[in-house]
């Protein structure tokens, strides 16, 4: 028998289940790169439903406990007697979201003597510290795919939320008033502007498909360039220095992940270099921009406005600066949970434990660190040293 251990985000305020707003979602079978989506051998879940919150369990009960395995849910993970921290040393699997990370750090991970595998509901693995788990072999995977037009969707959502004004013109509307002059002095059209990409992989390149449409000049920066035709069919030119590509750009949009090489990699230098009024948007991670720079340069109006769903730590606390700097257009980190993205990542979590379990290989899109090593799609897209942190893995109160 085994032990998961399953950190997901609180249930909704108003209890659980909620009233769905729809009574189905579409059915998707592959991504834009042609893979499929997940496949496992069943669900005990209908597709729509909230999944990534406490009671959803990612409808994983049934399956692991008729299998004899014990299934062990909660969303306290905060500090040393937090029900994660008491729950940890014995569990086999440990399972988190992004958006409500169990921070395993290299002290978690030696504590957990039993831990074999560490699974990402969605993707991005950076609340993992790597070369911890390739010191104690433990497996760490993602489901890799599953949320990335989400996130890519609210890219564009946020990039006309801050160049169109709208979020303070909604609050004028919502308190009763007819401002238009103000609602219009911050308000601009996305047209004709230069929008550039930091990170052009399943994420960035799926921003650069929805914007192209908006006769916007696209512009890229990324380790490895795209081929040439993809190029011409998107319309979009490589800058090889994101130091150069920033200089250029009226809105930066943000789809790196997260790792030693790019870890505050917009702080008060980089920031300096942007045209005065240029936009940030930022969905990937929030330790990938200096959270105080971009502060700065929000209250001095080098930025005209900052926009994500992501911070650092998450859950962000109640007196986070980016609560009421000016000029924001901040959500919970909620992108890549959508509920048609939940029926994918909990079905890629369940075809993930299925292999596990019966000792098949996972699939190598799904694989971020095996064997003591970078693995699979994690092998392209983290960076780590021995004897170095991986970012977003500390402690907390880091």
């Amino acid at each position: 028998m085994a032990k998961v251990l399953a950190i997901l985000y609180p249930d909704p305020i108003d209890g659980y289940p909620p009233k769905y707003a729809r009574d189905s979602i579409p059915a998707i079978t592959h991504y834009p790169d042609g893979s499929t989506v997940p496949s496992p051998e069943g669900i005990d879940f209908t597709p729509g439903e909230l999944l990534g919150s406490v009671s959803g369990e990612l409808g994983l009960r049934k399956y692991l406990e008729s299998h004899g395995h014990q299934l062990v849910v909660t969303s306290d993970k905060e500090g040393l007697n937090s029900e994660f921290e008491k729950e940890l040393p014995d569990a086999d699997v440990v399972i988190s979201q992004p958006f409500w990370p169990a921070y395993l750090t290299a002290e978690r991970i030696a504590k957990a003597s039993n831990l074999k595998l560490a699974i990402t509901a969605g993707i991005g693995s950076d609340h993992v510290d790597l070369n911890a788990a390739n010191e104690h072999n433990v497996t760490v995977a993602e489901v890799t795919y599953s949320n990335s037009i989400s996130v890519a969707e609210q890219d564009v959502m946020q990039v006309l939320a801050l160049v169109r004004n709208f979020i303070p013109s909604h609050d004028l509307a919502r308190s009763g008033k007819w401002n238009i002059a103000d609602a219009a002095s911050r308000a601009y059209d996305l047209e004709g502007m230069t929008v550039g990409i930091i990170g052009a992989g399943r994420i960035g390149r799926a921003v650069l498909e929805r914007l192209k449409p908006f006769g916007v000049k696209l512009v890229y920066y990324q380790r490895h360039q795209l081929p040439a035709d993809v190029e011409k069919e998107l319309g979009a030119t490589f800058y090889p220095d994101v130091r150069d590509l920033v200089k250029i750009v009226d809105v930066a949009v943000i789809c790196a992940p997260l790792h030693a090489q790019t870890y505050h990699m917009f702080d008060d230098e980089l920031i300096s270099t942007m045209k005065r009024g240029a936009y940030i948007v930022n969905d990937s991670r929030g330790e990938l921009v200096d959270r105080d720079a971009i502060v700065r340069a929000s209250e001095s109006g080098q930025i005209a406005g900052y926009s994500g769903d992501v911070w650092y730590p998450q859950p962000a606390p109640a007196d986070h600066p980016w609560r009421t700097m000016p000029h924001e257009a901040m959500t919970p980190h909620m992108s890549g949970t959508t509920l048609s993205a939940q029926a994918r990542y909990a079905a890629g979590v369940r075809e993930i434990l299925e292999d596990f379990f019966e000792d098949k290989p996972i699939r190598p899109e799904y694989l971020i660190a095996q064997g003591g090593q970078l693995a699979g799609v994690g092998a392209k897209s983290y960076t780590v040293k021995k004897g170095e942190e991986t970012p977003g893995s500390g402690e907390e109160e880091k």
